[in-house]
């Protein structure tokens, strides 16, 4: 018998992924710290970035769901309650803790067999490094200032070689970031951080590939092999075989999205069965990190909207600008903002703001209300 294929239109996927990413409602999860914990839980990860021109990404994408968002509540579930952790995804990121077991594999062949990006880390100085945080307690590289210097090796590197040894200890499931102080990271032993006698026991490569396909159904809703498997090619082969086991087992359904003619991408039988409203009076300022944005071809198949990063584009060569911002109104990004915060002057810049769309009146004033929100937030102030 031929495989049932259900044919969605783009309004119908967008609202599909916006209810996924929940952008469509004005506060999914709440407010507190809790509120955080459930975004990040429901998310899968929030992506952690060092640029901030304006405020960094994971502040930013949980601000966009949350609109009381503190920031002070991230730091609450990393150093007091320890419920998200610090660690890879397809970037650097936050991770409910309840999800550690299906990262432990990943640690482990690290440990197994460290890459070259390591290769000058010696057991002895992971050893040493052991003894010497069972000894003085959690450190940051800024307490150490006892390492005898050496030239950088690209530009993001340390002249200390401990952070080399921490990095790797981190990657080994060793050490664990237990807080941060913007992009100042403290380290501490794991089972110390967590309170472990015994460490989780590491997910089978079945249950990985299945937390990889779950995760990306909760929060994309309509899913395809590079949004499941972003930045994890690996992976796909394991991916592609469980989506097929369970399109046959009928738990999921191929989709073609506006009649491309590919059957690409799959959803949950029920989530093409119930109607989904399309986002009405919703004005979001997006971070380029955000769930939504950073998998670009994904977005322009979607919303028809070719977001360029540009912050490592010569300056001339720019369209929007060094760290343009989208802005979605409802289902649709309308603009793209430059923005850059002068906290010096306590004012948040428009560097070059670019219309994408004619939207009238009405929604631009809800647009210029919302970026007076964004530059609250910027500032310091509590939204």
């Amino acid at each position: 018998m031929p495989r049932r294929i259900v044919t969605l239109s783009s309004e119908k996927a967008r609202a599909i992924w916006l209810r996924a990413q929940r952008l469509d409602e004005a506060s999914p999860f709440g407010s507190g710290p809790a509120a955080a914990q459930q975004a990040v839980a429901h998310l899968g990860y929030v992506q952690i970035d060092t640029i901030n021109v304006i405020e960094r990404c994971h502040h930013h994408i949980l601000f966009s769901r949350i609109p009381d968002y503190s920031r002070a509540d991230l730091d609450q579930l990393q150093a007091q309650d320890k419920s998200i952790f610090e660690y890879w995804t397809h970037a650097l990121s936050y991770v409910p803790t309840a999800d550690l077991p299906y990262f432990v594999p990943a640690m482990k062949a690290y440990r197994d067999n460290p890459n070259a990006w390591f290769g000058s880390v010696s057991k002895a100085e992971v050893s040493a490094m052991t003894k010497r945080l069972k000894r003085e307690g959690p450190l940051s590289i800024r307490d150490i200032d006892d390492d005898e210097l050496v030239d950088k090796t690209h530009p993001w590197a340390s002249r200390k070689p401990s952070k080399r040894v921490l990095q790797l200890m981190f990657y080994q499931g060793l050490v664990a970031i237990s807080a941060r102080q913007g992009m100042v990271k403290t380290y501490d032993l794991t089972h110390r951080h967590f309170g472990w006698d015994k460490a989780p026991r590491p997910a089978t490569e079945r249950q990985v590939t299945a937390y990889l396909l779950d995760r990306a159904l909760r929060s994309q809703g309509v899913v395809s092999l590079d949004s499941i498997c972003h930045l994890n090619a690996p992976a796909k082969k394991a991916v592609r075989d469980l989506i097929e086991a369970r399109v046959k087992a009928r738990k999921l359904v191929p989709v073609d999205i506006a009649g491309s003619g590919k059957a690409d991408h799959w959803a949950p039988r029920e989530a093409l069965e119930h109607d989904v409203p399309a986002a009405a009076g919703r004005v979001h300022i997006l971070s380029p990190f955000d769930p939504l944005i950073i998998q670009r071809k994904r977005l322009k198949r979607f919303f028809g909207y070719d977001h360029i990063f540009e912050a490592y584009v010569p300056a001339a060569k720019r369209r929007y600008g060094y760290f343009a911002l989208p802005v979605l109104v409802d289902d649709q990004v309308v603009a793209a903002i430059d923005l850059k915060t002068d906290r010096s002057q306590g004012k948040l810049l428009v560097q070059k703001w670019s219309w994408l769309a004619d939207i009238g009146a009405e929604a631009r004033a809800a647009v210029d209300a919302e970026l007076t929100r964004f530059e609250r937030f910027q500032l310091g102030a509590e939204a």
